[in-house]
């Protein structure tokens, strides 16, 4: 079978790469100046057609590391502590802020979390602390580069794993792997290496000659984090890089970007599951409504905001609908959700010496059996529940001022 990427001149022909891809790699500039390379937008997805010829071209930036350094060398910035200082970042839609004037400062080695609900935010920071989305107003200094102004140099010090796919579907797992490498100018032998590395880590062995196109959800995502890791960098965006892994692969994961943060790598993290948060994340900025809510450990956070005790109960039948919505109702209950997979139903309250009577007596009523019940401890979902929830109560006092 023909190579698909040929053309009838034996070169890769028409090679697909994501437009944020090649920005990110250096390989074009953010004035997407491209002389001879062919370009195609095509209609719903941002992606470039570039020839194979003229991404040979390209190569004449040195990978990542221009400075002299020897190959595999991790360049950092010796003269400060900080990964990346934000001041008042803002980006607006029209007249509605997507991003309102946050500020922050992320240390290097460090795991930053950035957590919030939908439309917080979140993403809009990502596109424009990795250069994507220009801010409507203020600023940050990246790894000691300004975001206004040395965007390009950004770049190169950097990997991100964004929320959408963006690869080529038509070429196979290991292919696409390399094809990133290239763009990003690392040696062959060292492009090798490295991809049996990340395979083995992400374990993709069983698919790694099957085409993109045929992958699971959580195949695919594998794919899309492990490529980062081709190439060097100094700091690592990751926007909900767990999103359709199962729970093995996902603490896999995890552990992997535990160890890459010892070895020097610098994570800003954003997702929806909190005990993800708590697990990997030094510090944690809480986003809700564009705006920076709270900035602390998980520990703290959970300290501060966790005057909401949290009550477990089984019951012997394994669940009852009547008994949980009777509760639902309660004014002392602030929420109230069901495990799925062990079926422990876990009470939000700031009043659990009055909830735990109270869910006795419904048992009775609905004839049903309580067979556990404790206080169990406050978690980070607890406390961002708590943080999410004031913070809404306080604009609408602001409004209604």
């Amino acid at each position: 079978m023909p190579d698909p990427r040929k053309g009838e001149e034996g070169r890769f022909d028409l090679l697909n790469v994501g437009l944020d891809d090649l920005l990110l790699s250096g390989s074009v500039n953010s004035s997407l100046e491209l002389s001879d390379i062919d370009v195609a937008l095509w209609r719903n997805h941002e992606s470039l057609r570039v020839r194979y010829s003229s991404l040979k071209q390209m190569r004449r930036r040195p990978f990542a590391l221009s400075r002299g350094a020897e190959w595999g060398a991790r360049v950092t910035v010796a003269s400060r502590e900080l990964a990346m200082g934000v001041n008042q970042l803002s980006r607006l839609y029209g007249d509605k802020p997507a991003v309102d004037r946050v500020s922050f400062d992320v240390e290097r080695s460090e795991v930053f979390g950035f957590l919030g609900p939908n439309g917080a935010g979140k993403t809009t920071t990502i596109k424009m602390l990795t250069t994507l989305l220009q801010p409507s107003s203020g600023g940050a200094n990246v790894l000691g580069f300004d975001l206004k102004t040395e965007g390009r140099k950004i770049r190169e010090r950097i990997g991100v794993v964004q929320q959408q796919d963006s690869f080529d579907q038509g070429l196979n797992v290991e292919t696409s792997l390399d094809i990133y490498g290239l763009i990003w100018n690392v040696p062959r032998t060292e492009r090798k290496t490295r991809i049996e590395e990340v395979i083995a880590r992400f374990g993709m062995q069983e698919f790694r000659k099957m085409p993109t196109v045929d992958l699971s959800a959580g195949q695919r995502r594998r794919v899309q984090v492990a490529r980062e890791f081709i190439h060097d960098m100094d700091l690592l965006f990751l926007d909900e890089p767990t999103v359709g892994l199962d729970p093995i692969v996902r603490r896999a994961l995890l552990d992997y970007l535990k160890e890459r943060v010892r070895n020097g790598l610098t994570i800003f993290f954003t997702t929806h599951i909190l005990e993800e948060a708590e697990y990997l994340c030094d510090r944690i900025a809480v986003i809700n409504q564009g705006r920076i809510v709270q900035i602390d450990t998980p520990e703290n956070l959970k300290r501060r905001f966790g005057s909401a005790r949290a009550v477990e109960f089984k019951l012997l039948q394994g669940s009852s609908e009547a008994l949980a919505s009777a509760l639902r109702s309660s004014a002392d209950v602030t929420r109230l959700v069901q495990d799925s997979g062990t079926g422990a139903y876990r009470v939000t309250t700031t009043r659990p010496e009055s909830v735990i009577p109270e869910i006795y007596r419904l048992a009775e009523r609905h004839a049903v059996t309580v067979s556990s019940i404790y206080i169990a401890e406050t978690t980070l979902e607890d406390a961002f529940i708590h943080m999410v929830t004031d913070d809404e109560n306080d604009r609408e006092t602001e409004r209604e001022a």
